[in-house]
C-alpha cells in the first residue's frame, strides 16, 4: 500500500534575452546552453523511460517568456548555429585531447552536442514545446502554467499589473500547449494574501509555496506542508519540503556538490587559446563560456587545481545518488505516514521543486539522476510520483481525506524567505520606475477605453478639463480597433510586462550580469516612455511602432485592455 506521494515540480524559466539588433549576444547564450544542456536532455530521458514504460509522472512549468523564445524563429535559427558550432569544436577537441587525460571528456561532448543537434533538427523538428505537450496529453507529464514574465507577484503595484501577469500567462500557455493548466506556479513561490483570489478568478486549481508560507498559516495546519491547505478563495497551495529539497539544494548537504562531478564554474572558453574557440566566440574575440568543461569539482580549492573530469565516474556516482535519494523517500514516506498518515485520513504528500535548470546546466549529471531515481522508484510500493491534477481532485476541503483549511503567509523562497532580493539598496530604484509605468499604462488603457466607449456629448461639460484634452488628442490618434494606437498600447504592455520580469532586480542584486539587467529595464522602460508620449502627443508614426514590435515580440496575442478597470469596450 501507498504510504506517500511525491509531487515533483521542475519550473523551467528564462528571461527573455532576445536580440535581434546584434548578429551575436552574449545574454542569449543562456537560452542556448539551457535548451542544450537541460531542455532536450530532459525531454529525451523522459520519451526513454516512456519508452520503457517508466512512470514518471512530474509536474512541468515552462514559463511564458520561455516558451515565446522556445517558439521564436530567429531564435531557432541561432540555436542551430549555436549547436553546430559546439559540434565542430567537440570534434575537434577530440582530436587534440585524443593523448590527454581529457580524452574521455571530450568525446563525450561530442556525443553529447551530435545528440542534442540532431534531436532538434530532425526529432523534434525545432518544435520542443510540442515535444512537452505531447507527453502531457499522454500522461507522462502534467504542465502547469506561471506569470508571463516571472514578476513577483506581490511587489506588483496595481491589481491590473497582477492580472496581466496572470491573464497574458494563461494566454501564451494556452496558445503553445493547447491545454488548461490547473496549476500555477509563482514566481519566486512569491505569495501575499491577495493571490488566491486572482488565481481563482481564472479557474487556477493549486499553486506552491514554499515552506514557511504553510508553516505560519492561520491557522497553523495540522500536517505542516504534508498536506495541502485550502485557502479560502478555493485554490489548494502545496508547501515545499526541506529535506528533499536540502538534499539536491544544500552547498554542504546537497548531491551537486559531489567532487566526482562536473565543475561548472572552469570552462574552455577561459582556459583554450582563443584561436581554438574562434567558432564559438564572438567576432571581437571576447571571452565566453563554451559549455565545455574537462575538469571536476574536486573540493574546496582554487580552480586552477581542479582534476580533470572522468564522466563515466560521474555517471556511477549519479547513480548512487539517486538510489539514496530514493531510500532517504522510503525512509520519510514511512515516518510521515506513521506520524500523520491515521489523522489525514490519506497519504501524505511530499513536495518536492526544483529550477529545471539545475539539472544539466547547473548540475551536468543531473537528468540522469532524475531519470535513475524514476526507475529505482518504479520496483518499489512505499511512495509513488503524483501530478497536481490528481491531487487536486482528491484533496479538496470538506469530506474524508479533505484538505484543512488556512490562510497562508506572507512568503518567497528567495533568500531570507520574503522578498529582499528583488527590493534592496543595490537594486531599489526599479520598483518605483516600474510603479511610475504601470500608473502611466492605466491611464493610457482608461483614456482609449473613455475615447471609444463615451460619446462627445457626455463629455462637453469637461471640454476646459486637461483631462479632456488628452483624451481628445488620443481619441484623434486612436481611430478603430486594428490601427496604429491599439499596436502601439499593446506594444506598451509587452514592454512594461518584459521589465516587470523578478530576473532583472534578482541579477543585479546577485552582481550576475548586473550591468546587462539595470541596462534591460532601463532600455524597455524607455521605450515604454517613448511610446506612451507618442501616444499622449498624437504623434504615432507606422515606422516608430514597428521597430519596437521588431525588437520585442513576445505575446502576440495581448490586450492592453487588461489594465482597465473594466474590459466591456
Amino acid at each position: 500500500m501507498t504510504q506517500a506521494n511525491l509531487l515533483l515540480i521542475l519550473h523551467c524559466h528564462l528571461p527573455y534575452v532576445r536580440h535581434p539588433e546584434h548578429d551575436d549576444f552574449l545574454e542569449e547564450d543562456w537560452f542556448f546552453e539551457a535548451v542544450a544542456e537541460t531542455y532536450v536532455p530532459l525531454l529525451l530521458a523522459l520519451e526513454r523511460l516512456e519508452e520503457d514504460a517508466v512512470p514518471f509522472p512530474l509536474a512541468l512549468s515552462v514559463s511564458p517568456t520561455l516558451c515565446e523564445m522556445l517558439a521564436n524563429p530567429l531564435l531557432q535559427r541561432r540555436l542551430a548555429r549555436y549547436l553546430d558550432r559546439h559540434v565542430d569544436l567537440a570534434e575537434a577537441e577530440v582530436r587534440r585531447t585524443r593523448a590527454t587525460p581529457f580524452a574521455d571528456a571530450a568525446r563525450m561532448y561530442a556525443r553529447h552536442y551530435r545528440t542534442v543537434r540532431d534531436a532538434c533538427a530532425t526529432r523534434y523538428g525545432g518544435d520542443i514545446l510540442q515535444a512537452f505537450a505531447r507527453l502531457h496529453r499522454a500522461g507522462r507529464l502534467e504542465l502547469i502554467a506561471s506569470a508571463a514574465t516571472h514578476a513577483l507577484l506581490p511587489l506588483l503595484a496595481s491589481p491590473q499589473a497582477r492580472r496581466a501577469q496572470v491573464e497574458v500567462g494563461l494566454q501564451c500557455f494556452r496558445r503553445h500547449f493547447g491545454v488548461r493548466p490547473r496549476g500555477f506556479w509563482l514566481p519566486e513561490c512569491a505569495f501575499d494574501p491577495a493571490v488566491p483570489r486572482l488565481l481563482a478568478e481564472f479557474g487556477l486549481g493549486c499553486f506552491f509555496l514554499d515552506t514557511h508560507g504553510i508553516l505560519l498559516a492561520d491557522p497553523a495546519p495540522p500536517a505542516g506542508v504534508f498536506a495541502p491547505l485550502a485557502t479560502p478563495d478555493g485554490p489548494l497551495a502545496f508547501g515545499r519540503d526541506v529535506e528533499t529539497g536540502r538534499q539536491v539544494w544544500s552547498a554542504q548537504e546537497g548531491y551537486p556538490g559531489d567532487p566526482v562531478y562536473r565543475e561548472f564554474h572552469r570552462d574552455l572558453g577561459y582556459d583554450a587559446d582563443p584561436e581554438r574557440l574562434a567558432p564559438c566566440l564572438p567576432a571581437d574575440g571576447a571571452r565566453r563560456p563554451v559549455g565545455l568543461k574537462y575538469h571536476r569539482v574536486t573540493g574546496a580549492c582554487p580552480l586552477g587545481d581542479k582534476r580533470p573530469y572522468e564522466p563515466a565516474a560521474a555517471v556511477a556516482r549519479a547513480r548512487q545518488h539517486a538510489a539514496h535519494f530514493v531510500a532517504r523517500r522510503t525512509e520519510q514516506a514511512r515516518r510521515i505516514a506513521r506520524a500523520l498518515g491515521p489523522a489525514l485520513g490519506r497519504a501524505p504528500v511530499i513536495v518536492a521543486p526544483y529550477d529545471a535548470e539545475l539539472f544539466g546546466h547547473w548540475w551536468f549529471e543531473g537528468v540522469h539522476f532524475l531519470e535513475t531515481v524514476a526507475r529505482l522508484a518504479a520496483s518499489q510500493s512505499v511512495w509513488r510520483f503524483a501530478t497536481p491534477g490528481e491531487l487536486l481532485d482528491n484533496g479538496r476541503a470538506g469530506g474524508p481525506g479533505g484538505a484543512p483549511s488556512g490562510r497562508p503567509a506572507t512568503s518567497s523562497w528567495g533568500d531570507g524567505g520574503y522578498f529582499d532580493p528583488w527590493v534592496n539598496p543595490a537594486n531599489d530604484w526599479i520598483q518605483p520606475a516600474l510603479q511610475a509605468a504601470d500608473a502611466q499604462m492605466r491611464a493610457l488603457a482608461q483614456m482609449r477605453a473613455l475615447a471609444q466607449t463615451r460619446a462627445l456629448a457626455q463629455t462637453r461639460a469637461l471640454a476646459q478639463t486637461r483631462a479632456l484634452a488628452q483624451t481628445r488628442a488620443l481619441a484623434a490618434a486612436c481611430g478603430p480597433p486594428g490601427d496604429l494606437a491599439r499596436r502601439a498600447l499593446n506594444q506598451c504592455a509587452r514592454l512594461l510586462l518584459l521589465a516587470q520580469a523578478g530576473d532583472w532586480p534578482f541579477l543585479v542584486y546577485t552582481g550576475t550580469a548586473r550591468q546587462y539587467a539595470s541596462g534591460r529595464v532601463r532600455s524597455l522602460l524607455g521605450r515604454f516612455d517613448h511610446l506612451a508620449r507618442c501616444l499622449r502627443r498624437g504623434g504615432l508614426e507606422e515606422r516608430v511602432v514597428a521597430e519596437h514590435e521588431w525588437l520585442d515580440d513576445p505575446f502576440p496575442d495581448i490586450d492592453f485592455r487588461v489594465w482597465t478597470p473594466s474590459r466591456s469596450d
